[in-house]
């Protein structure tokens, strides 16, 4: 099968199809109403954090402690924890953000190979906004940066869940927790940035595999929650931080780009 059979169904629209086919609607108001709305989740789940805890404890199956244990210890678990099948599910999830790193590598190089020196179309630079956010999103600002410095412990390790660190809210900085903490969620940034490519798909693929791709997206912050690896609060605004830093990229690239100057 060659590229002209299909191989890369995706790599013709990106070349052909108009700057203003699909629908993006204005870049920088959606960036402004993502973060706006990031912002409010954020004072409201700080505000009132009984919202992680009732979810949490909603998910939390408690059991006796052993003798040994003080009496006012809390034993349990996580009922999906250890399930199988979210094990299997996870392990398939945790590798799409892979493939599709690999798909859109794929078109930049397939683009170049036969523009030359024109590659730079418009849809090109929404496949580079999507690598850059998921850079400087799902990467520098989760990963190096809030899960390494907020300190807020997961739930399964929490006092109230049979952990030994006490409970933080969303936003605060005061948790003991050392590394890998649990504000925010890097898979579901990761699960937010997959639904962001449903918008960079061509008209005749956007159903059949934005449909998968947004139960996908719902399904994998579900599951870290269901299993005591995040708050709630840890998954939406996760979740959410990558719409925000996609919007971002798309509002640079529109702002920069040399065709936004052309009438």
């Amino acid at each position: 099968m060659t590229e002209e059979d299909g191989l890369f169904p995706m790599y013709d629209d990106y070349a052909v199809y108009p700057k203003r086919a699909a629908p993006f609607g204005n870049p920088l108001a959606s960036f402004l109403a993502l973060s706006a709305l990031w912002c409010l989740l954020l004072i409201l789940f700080n505000r009132f954090p009984e919202i992680d805890l009732s979810v949490a404890r909603s998910v939390f199956t408690n059991a006796p402690c052993p003798w040994s244990d003080p009496a006012d210890d809390v034993c349990g678990m996580f009922a999906y924890d250890k399930d199988r099948l979210f094990v299997i599910l996870r392990s398939i999830t945790l590798a799409l953000p892979y493939v599709a790193i690999a798909v859109l590598l794929a078109v930049l190089f397939l683009s170049w190979r036969k523009l030359g020196s024109n590659w730079r179309t418009p849809k090109i630079d929404r496949c580079i906004a999507a690598l850059l956010s998921l850079a400087l999103g799902c990467g520098l600002i989760v990963n190096l940066i809030l899960k390494a410095f907020s300190g807020r412990p997961r739930p399964r390790d929490t006092d109230l869940f049979g952990g030994a660190f006490d409970f933080v809210q969303a936003g605060s900085f005061a948790g003991k927790c050392l590394r890998n903490c649990s504000f925010v969620s890097g898979e579901s940034s990761s699960a937010g940035w997959l639904l962001c490519l449903a918008l960079l798909l061509p008209p005749r693929w956007r159903l059949p595999l934005g449909v998968p791709l947004a139960v996908i997206s719902v399904m994998m912050p579900t599951m870290r929650v269901l299993t005591g690896a995040h708050y709630l609060s840890d998954a939406v605004l996760g979740w959410l931080l990558s719409l925000v830093m996609f919007a971002a990229m798309l509002t640079i690239f529109e702002i920069f780009s040399p065709r936004s100057q052309q009438p």
